[in-house]
């Protein structure tokens, strides 16, 4: 036998390479594992680049007050054709027609870049408009540069009593009022799931499941004393949460706090209800691992917990409202942030009711006892 051959057969005879091929063959008969190396990365990487991809035109969303004097600010903004939008100096602009107090309150939740007050109509007096803007805001800093170039080359007067700016800060409209609310509804999805569908698999596992089928119980109790439970520790999470926000960073809750609540029991049952789902047929702490966070981590992601899911390209806006973390997302903002009513935000309440009596009825029909 020729050296190389010899040595060859050595390799493979020895302790440190059958170790190693056993470990790689163990890996690849893990199907959770490949995917979480392989895949999850891709699909982060694809999801991540849609919502931060490069846009040619900076798009500037300006609320324009229905006053005497705003359609000859509009047609400014979007030039001699009219319609929504428009180009100008080298910006995309949408304009919203709509009442002074609406635009305030939009400008102050962040839906709004900035408003435009006409004040006089243009050539008639100075000053002809004056800007509202957040300086608190990135987005809103830039809308009130380009809205100032956009007018200004068009009043035939000296720049500085063309427009006037005024800047305006109110609780509501700062990033870290808009994560509060998703980092709420990630410790309640996070708490549905972890809380509840990897302690129930965990329970399955070292057969303690079928010594509680054994016992004069409902199935159906059992499973809802998970949900209750793990309720009990969520709701002091979120309530210590928000009580850190309101002291560290001046939290306002615009709405009432009782719809606050009935919200947060909802979708605690509703996450409740996908956690059982989810381990409702899962054999091994390994597998209930991999599927919690094939669950979760998409709805991180596209469910506006630290960003906006506007950031994804309009067709998918639908599909990711029918999520349930999204729902609860843009149902607690405008709780908190709106001041909105419960019953104003219908799609989002039924959409997180159908979600927890589906998910609760399934796993009460497939869940594994033993």
């Amino acid at each position: 036998m020729p050296g190389w051959q010899s040595w060859l057969q050595q390799l493979r005879e020895h302790p440190l390479y059958q170790l190693t091929i056993t470990r790689l063959v163990e890996f690849y008969r893990e199907p959770e594992a490949v995917f979480w190396v392989y895949v999850f990365p891709l699909l982060m990487t694809v999801g991540l680049g849609i919502a931060f991809r490069n846009e040619p035109v900076v798009r500037v969303v300006v609320d324009v007050v229905e006053r005497p004097g705003a359609e000859q600010l509009v047609q400014r903004l979007l030039g001699a054709g009219g319609g929504g939008s428009g180009r100008v100096a080298g910006f995309h602009f949408r304009v919203e027609r709509v009442p002074e107090a609406e635009a305030r309150r939009r400008l102050r939740v962040g839906k709004t870049q900035l408003v435009l007050l006409p004040e006089r109509e243009v050539g008639q007096g100075e000053p002809s408009a004056r800007l509202l803007y957040d300086p608190t805001r990135q987005d809103s800093v830039l809308a009130r540069l380009a809205v100032s170039e956009a007018l200004r080359h068009g009043i035939r007067r000296k720049a500085t009593h063309g427009v006037r700016e005024e800047a305006v800060t109110q609780p509501g409209g700062r990033y870290i009022d808009f994560l509060i609310p998703g980092l709420v509804g990630m410790n309640l999805l996070a708490g549905g799931l972890w809380g509840i569908g990897y302690v129930a698999v965990e329970l399955r596992v070292r057969n303690l499941l079928k010594r509680f089928l054994a016992t004069p119980m409902r199935r159906s109790h059992f499973l809802l004393a998970l949900m209750l439970s793990r309720f009990f520790f969520t709701a002091t999470e979120v309530v210590l949460l928000l009580i850190f926000a309101y002291w560290a960073f001046d939290l306002v809750i615009y709405g009432s706090l009782w719809q606050v609540a009935v919200l947060l029991v909802l979708g605690a049952w509703s996450f409740s209800g996908l956690g059982l789902l989810t381990a409702s047929r899962a054999r091994t702490l390994e597998a209930i691992s991999g599927l919690i966070n094939l669950v979760t981590l998409p709805m991180w992601l596209l469910s506006g917990v630290f960003f906006s899911y506007e950031r994804f390209p309009q067709a998918a806006h639908p599909f990711i409202r029918l999520l349930p973390l999204t729902s609860f997302n843009d149902a607690l903002r405008g709780v908190m942030l709106e001041g909105r009513a419960l019953s104003e935000q219908p799609f989002e309440m039924a959409n997180l009711m159908l979600w927890g009596v589906v998910c609760f009825a399934l796993a009460l029909k497939w869940f594994r006892w033993r």
